[in-house]
């Protein structure tokens, strides 16, 4: 898959590294500070917010470097005639020498600072610079406060801009130590952070905002991770020639479809086909299941144990709708036991979490797997709670490619794909109107396509997630609603993500 223009992801450590060297660079040519491109950037964007209302604006700077681009902001501010009220909660003799380089500027320019949120105040915006990427345990005492505080003003109807990270929030998982500033838009620096993009990241950002300051982090170090967005559908699937036949497009089993639960694997079914595969057989576990599909009739339906020769199929999909029957359990085994490429899902994953052998089996799969999980999935085949999971969604992700062999989507608020060989993506398309039934059995339906159209793995997976997450953020768009549509449905989605993998 050709993945134009993708956006690198840089860890807290990594990103010291990046800074050090940017630096020594920026330094070595006598160019203008990283602090005071921050600032700057930061700034000008605070101008653009205000808009034409005017106002104060209440700038909160912490003790650190991230407490340092909010004293240039507010120094810039002031500059550009926009009055400000600064409150300061740093040490004057213990910040880093870059922070107390743009106190003592603030200062210079006639600038003063507050030790208390002024009483009565009304300001149009907020400045959060109170903790950076630095983050790791809860805020305590006055800078947990000061985050209360700007919960509180943001309730009263200021907007607030956040620097680099919203403070509160972990820049490598996502996860709120304790509390954290939900901001209205997020200026992030020199590159996109993994915790700006999963678990409660997202919501505590706003609008996200990149300032690189000039600085192209990938010639200094390779990125840790990338984002991935629907730009990265362009070139997913070769064009298609005239001279082609169902049987060019590729042949997908989906088995699954237990008594009550019909619905999930024609839902994968159905989706199989939307995205683009030549045919598609379901092998239900329900005895006493349809014969036909009367919405989709082009479906073969069969029992699990009539599929078709393996020979004749190109790539299988197990899981959604399953069960927890003999008959379950039984199909598969005879599943992970194939060649073919296999894509697990749901109750297939549940069963393998609990079984030691069929946890083997999975590993020593030659073919390729690739697990698509909810958190509460994971956390079964991790042997961890679901907390643990998502509180270090990267890692878990990580782990399971690395423990089964496989490619695998942790799915959930900024869902991440991981290969075994270490390497990670985190998803930007999707939306909270996700939240809904059949929407994991249409995904599984959409990877196991592209792999029998001749994808690879990463490809199928990162392309399969991508188009769902887009699917879901089109319809919800053309509904009027972009932050997620109340009601969207699996169907829906199965749809529109034809509309985008065509064009891809």
């Amino acid at each position: 898959m050709r993945h134009p223009h993708p956006m690198p992801l840089y860890t807290t450590a990594a990103l010291r590294t990046v800074e050090r060297l940017a630096a020594e660079a920026v330094t070595g040519c006598g160019g203008v500070p990283l602090m005071e491109r921050a600032g700057r950037a930061a700034a000008d964007l605070a101008i653009q917010m205000l808009g034409d209302q005017g106002g104060r604006v209440l700038v909160f700077a912490g003790p650190g470097n991230n407490g340092g681009d909010a004293l240039v902001v507010a120094r810039l501010l002031r500059a550009a005639f926009v009055p400000v009220d600064l409150v300061f909660d740093g040490d004057s003799g213990r910040q880093p020498p870059d922070a107390a380089t743009a106190l003592a500027a603030w200062h210079t320019a006639g600038g003063s600072t507050l030790d208390a949120v002024p009483a009565g105040g009304r300001w149009p915006l907020v400045v959060d610079g109170l903790f950076g990427i630095g983050l790791t345990r809860p805020p305590e005492g006055v800078l947990a406060n000061r985050i209360e505080a700007i919960a509180a003003l943001a309730r009263d109807g200021s907007a607030v801009l956040s620097l680099d990270v919203p403070s509160g929030l972990d820049a490598d998982t996502g996860r709120i130590h304790g509390v954290a500033v939900e901001a209205t838009r997020t200026l992030t620096f020199l590159s996109l952070k993994p915790g700006l993009l999963t678990a409660d990241g997202p919501d505590c950002c706003g609008d996200l905002d990149l300032a690189d300051l000039g600085i192209d982090a990938p010639s200094l170090l390779p990125a840790c991770g990338h984002a991935l967005d629907a730009r990265q559908l362009a070139g997913l699937r070769p064009v298609r020639r005239r001279n082609s036949h169902k049987g060019s497009h590729g042949s997908v089993g989906v088995i699954g479809g237990a008594p009550g639960m019909v619905g999930a694997a024609l839902l994968a079914g159905r989706a199989a086909l939307h995205a683009g595969a030549g045919r598609v057989t379901l092998g239900l576990v329900d005895e006493q299941g349809p014969a036909f599909d009367p919405c989709q009739p082009e479906l073969m339906v069969r029992r699990w144990h009539e599929m078709p020769r393996l020979d004749a199929l190109t790539t299988l999909a197990i899981g959604p709708g399953l069960g927890d029957f003999p008959e379950s359990q039984a199909a598969l085994c005879w599943g992970l036991a194939s060649p073919l490429p296999l894509v697990i899902d749901a109750d297939a994953l549940n069963l393998i979490a609990r079984d030691d052998a069929l946890r083997n089996t999975l590993a020593a799969r030659p073919a390729p797997s690739v697990l698509t999980p909810h958190p509460a999935e994971a956390a079964r085949l991790l042997r961890i709670d679901t907390a643990a999971v998502q509180a270090d969604r990267i890692g878990s992700a990580v782990s399971l490619a690395a423990m089964f062999d496989a490619a695998v989507v942790l799915k959930g608020n900024g869902s991440i794909s991981a290969l075994p060989g270490g390497e990670w993506f985190i998803h930007r398309s999707g939306n909270p109107g996700m939240g809904s039934a059949g929407m994991g059995d249409v995904l599984t339906g959409i990877i196991a396509a592209l792999l029998a159209q001749g994808l690879a793995p990463r490809d199928a997976l990162t392309g399969g997630v991508t188009a769902h997450g887009a699917a879901a953020d089109a319809v919800s768009a053309e509904e009027g609603v972009p932050a997620g549509l109340p009601g969207l449905t699996a169907s829906e989605v199965s749809l529109r993500a034809r509309g985008l993998l065509a064009g891809a």
